[in-house]
């Protein structure tokens, strides 16, 4: 049971991280493209990692 719960731990942190991210995509997409950009790709990038991790999740279950 503790992996699994560490995938939860692990998901919910990956969760709020890329929440983060969109929240700074938003605040700057009028004001810096380039930060809003950078903050967009590296929210895809914690997405496809929550994918992942929640493929490992519904395999286990």
């Amino acid at each position: 049971m503790s992996r699994i719960e560490d995938l939860f731990k692990y998901r919910k942190q990956l969760e709020e991280r890329y929440l983060k991210m969109t929240e700074l995509y938003n605040d700057y997409k009028y004001v810096d493209e380039c930060k809003s950009d950078v903050a967009c790709y590296k929210a895809m990038k914690i997405l496809e990692k929550i994918n992942r991790v929640k493929y490992l999740e519904n395999s286990l279950v």
